[in-house]
């Protein structure tokens, strides 16, 4: 019997807050990476349509109506199409604002899954803007906006909490903070079955927060056997935070990839090509999760005519497993101040910043986040980043002028 071997893309893209057409353009460049590495699945970070951090501008009708013109370009291209695409945006449902996953597939969309637990401590407000989505209300139809009716005729769509039956396996979501929480939907879906759990994030840098993320989702993936997929956004996106990336995939308890946590590219994908069947066999051999399967709660379920497993390869290069990175709690000080500062001099199109030295601890610490910024873009630019090459030629040739 062939191994079921499926290749799984997670993206990590450096969002603006409300440039719809620049977001837009990096979503879809992150989904043709993702086909281009043979990927069949492509999860991509929360809210990754209008950015995360767009605060009350999640208030105004006009926002909800640039993201489904922005997903209607993304349903028209045909080149988009032969590739599950999961994204993030928010929708709004019997006039109530939810923050969702939209699952796309063919130029159709196959389910709105809202988020049911909302972030709403520290920096995160979400409840300002969202409501969670209340499990026990099942699945709902959802009456697309005329924008999506235009493009493929489709008038409706599932909404709700369910996990997607593809032909040969089966995929759910597990949106950013459902994560965090002690009763994460994870373990629900896990024991229903759900093989591959898809997380598109939006969770900002603080120091060691990546080791929590790290211990959640191995001990997630470790606990119940599943492929465990955490997709995250990179940079500063319009306010005070930086969103440090490092997406990863996970099988069992062993990780196969992760993008970098402080990165200067816009666009990164990583992608595992995993063997599904070792989900299957570390369930069936443990006795006590069987028993706790057998007793659980079913999911709904929404049928999705996709084969994600790659039949053609009969000789697989299966991801090898790796160390997650880690950072050295000074790197991490020195690298995302950094990062963010270089995020904001492109964002409000200065050409570099003036620091007044008084001698005293601010003005000090600052020149040395700048100085490791400079640092930052001098390795980018000697590997052959032309992204960074080119915004940093634009600030240094006005220099030059004036």
């Amino acid at each position: 019997r062939k191994m079921r071997i499926a290749t799984l893309a997670v993206a990590t893209l450096n969002q603006w807050a409300m440039d719809f057409e620049g977001n837009l353009k990096r979503t879809k460049e992150s989904i043709r990476v993702a086909k281009k590495k043979g990927a069949h699945y492509r999860l991509g970070p929360e809210l990754e349509i209008p950015g995360y951090s767009c605060e009350d501008h999640f208030l105004e009708q006009d926002t909800f109506q640039h993201c489904w013109e922005c997903l209607a370009d993304i349903l028209a291209d045909n080149e988009l199409h032969g590739i599950l695409i999961d994204l993030g945006m928010p929708v709004l449902h019997n006039t109530v604002r939810y923050n969702a996953r939209i699952f796309v597939l063919d130029g159709q969309v196959v389910l709105v899954r809202p988020k049911m637990v909302l972030a709403d401590d520290g920096n995160y407000r979400e409840n300002r803007f969202f409501v969670g989505w209340e499990r026990s209300r099942g699945l709902e139809e959802y009456v697309l906006p005329s924008v999506v009716r235009a493009v493929n005729g489709q008038k409706k769509c599932p909404i709700g909490f369910a996990a997607l039956q593809l032909n040969d396996t089966v995929l759910a979501s597990e949106v950013c903070e459902e994560l965090f929480v002690s009763n994460s939907p994870s373990i629900e879906l896990c024991l229903d079955g759900v093989e591959i759990i898809a997380n598109g994030s939006g969770s900002h840098h603080a120091l060691r927060k990546l080791n929590s993320r790290i211990d959640l989702i191995r001990g997630i993936s470790s606990k119940c056997g599943a492929v465990y997929m955490y997709a995250n956004h990179r940079g500063c996106d319009g306010n005070r935070l930086y969103f440090d990336g490092c997406s990863m995939i996970a099988l069992n308890d062993r990780f196969l990839t992760q993008s970098k946590q402080f990165g200067m590219t816009d666009v990164e994908v990583a992608v595992a090509t995993v063997n599904l069947d070792e989900v299957r066999s570390f369930r069936t051999f443990t006795t006590s999760l069987n028993m706790a399967a057998a007793k659980s709660k079913r999911i709904p379920r929404v049928e999705v005519d996709l084969n994600i497993v790659d039949e053609t390869v009969h000789h697989p290069e299966l991801t090898k497993p790796i160390q997650p990175f880690l950072h050295d709690p000074m790197e991490e000080i020195a690298r995302g101040p950094a990062c963010w500062l270089w995020d904001y001099l492109r964002r409000c199109g200065m050409r570099g910043f003036f620091i007044p030295l008084s001698g005293g601890a601010d003005s000090s610490s600052v020149t040395a986040i700048v100085g490791s910024m400079c640092q930052m873009i001098v390795k980018e630019v000697e590997n052959g980043n032309e992204q960074v090459s080119c915004s940093s030629l634009l600030r240094l040739e006005w220099m030059d002028a004036n």
